[in-house]
């Protein structure tokens, strides 16, 4: 297993990838709920409880796909194909999703539940693949760091490109008809995304297989992570910080729009934080050769907290502290994501060294059903909360759904984060303990290779 230092343009080409799947996942995150509710015409709790169905059951796939990876076996690979084949179909998911037919009520609702759950199956067949990719293309820890790190620089910057230009393109492309507009803005992101699939396809490669003669079996891969502590931790962990950011990012369009006044303040308030974040995350790779990344994450998790409390005290006149706090917000939430992906292929290695298997595709694939579960949480929050507080698209908000709205910006999220330390408190595998396992997995294919 060498540790390869890799080139700077396959580093960049993989990390482009992630802006592409941006283009949907933040379209998802933070308009879709409020499309759904105010332009597509369901109520707050059929759409909530739908995108929290929608979002168990695709979970559910990402073993699928990740099981299916692991055993894909192609010219170009095990991981790579699937961008190439995936690309259109997503595409085409997507703007089906965003489709407003003329449809009954129930009919509407049928159509959500057909058309997201088809987007999402879509999006894993993707980006379970692209996931694992980062764990094969080097061994060496600072490097994935080093890729996880420039792939969420990516990932931020489409992000914020999402966050700034789709209430524009709804606008324009629509002409006033915001259905055609969200229609015609996701044939733009979809076409956009397939583009950048395919140079990640061509511009990398897989460099880490499985140990030789390793037979498949699902139900043994299974066992092993369940028996990997390291990896559980980081199962946890993916589910709470998923919340946090899903409660945040969801709830930002009905803060500025019913509490603050101002709806057009989330087109720079969302990318406001995302420039911030790829700041932090570009940071990730120089952060890591000071700390251990386990010390560090305690660190901004618990920052974390501390700035999402701080939200609750900020009078709706007061935009400019909003956006101070939004960007802090984003500059220590920044390094989580490459930390964390580069976290789980430690603990695909970790799992081969103890149990002498490798199965980076599901391990992947477990991490983003944690993370969609957190997704599906913060949904079922913020619709049970609003149907309690008796949030009305469109109209004034009452006292209290105006506090709910306040608390899913501040306290519910900072007692989530809080959770994440906690989590995280539990999880042994340090830099001293990884280098020995690195040590030693060379030393077997070395020995291997002789």
């Amino acid at each position: 297993m060498t540790a390869t230092v890799l080139p700077w343009r396959e580093k960049l080409s993989y990390g482009v990838a992630d802006m592409g799947f941006n283009f949907f996942w933040t379209n998802v995150s933070t308009f879709l709920l409020i499309f759904y509710t105010d332009t597509f015409g369901l109520s707050a709790a059929a759409a909530a409880s739908m995108m929290f169905i929608v979002k168990i059951i695709n979970a559910f796939t990402d073993p699928i796909i990740g099981t299916a990876a692991d055993r894909t076996t192609t010219r170009w690979g095990k991981f790579r194909p699937y961008l190439l084949w995936g690309a259109l179909p997503l595409a085409g998911a997507a703007v089906l999703t965003y489709t407003t037919p003329d449809l009954s009520e129930s009919g509407k609702l049928v159509w959500a539940y057909g058309t997201y759950l088809l987007m999402m199956v879509c999006y894993t067949c993707i980006n379970i693949p692209y996931n694992a990719l980062s764990g094969v293309m080097s061994s060496d820890p600072q490097e994935r760091s080093s890729v996880n790190g420039l792939r969420f620089i990516f990932a931020f910057a489409g992000s914020t490109l999402v966050t700034a230009a789709t209430p524009w393109l709804v606008r324009t492309l629509g002409a006033g008809d915001a259905k055609q507009g969200w229609q015609w803005t996701m044939v733009v992101w979809g076409i956009a995304a397939a583009c950048l699939f395919v140079v990640t396809f061509f511009n990398t490669r897989e460099r880490i297989a499985p140990p030789p003669g390793q037979k498949n079996d699902f139900v043994q891969d299974v066992r092993d992570l369940t028996r990997n502590g390291p990896w559980v931790v980081l199962f946890f962990l993916a589910l709470i910080i998923m919340v946090t950011i899903t409660l945040r990012g969801t709830t930002a369009a009905y803060y500025f729009k019913y509490y603050v006044g101002r709806p057009e303040l989330i087109a720079s308030f969302i990318p406001a934080y995302m420039i911030a974040a790829s700041v932090g995350a570009a940071l990730t790779p120089v952060m890591t050769r000071f700390v251990d990344k386990k010390r560090l994450m305690i660190i901004l998790m618990s920052l974390t907290t501390l700035i999402s409390c701080a939200f609750f005290f900020i009078p709706p006149d007061q935009v400019a502290l909003m956006y101070v706090l939004q960007v802090a917000m984003g500059f220590v939430l920044g390094p989580k994501s490459p930390l964390a992906f580069s976290m789980y292929a430690d603990t695909a290695d970790y799992n081969e060294w103890r149990t002498g298997r490798r199965a980076t595709g599901i391990t992947f694939a477990a991490a983003t059903f944690s993370q969609k579960l957190g997704t599906a949480v913060a949904v079922a929050v913020i619709g049970s909360l609003f149907t309690a507080l008796g949030y009305v698209p469109n109209a004034a908000q009452s006292a209290g759904s105006q506090e709910g709205i306040v608390w899913l910006m501040s306290f519910v999220p900072a007692v989530f984060s809080f959770l994440a330390v906690i989590c995280m408190l539990f999880y042994d595998l340090d830099q001293h303990k990884l280098a020995q396992v690195q040590t030693e997995l060379l030393a077997r294919k070395s020995a291997h290779g002789a």
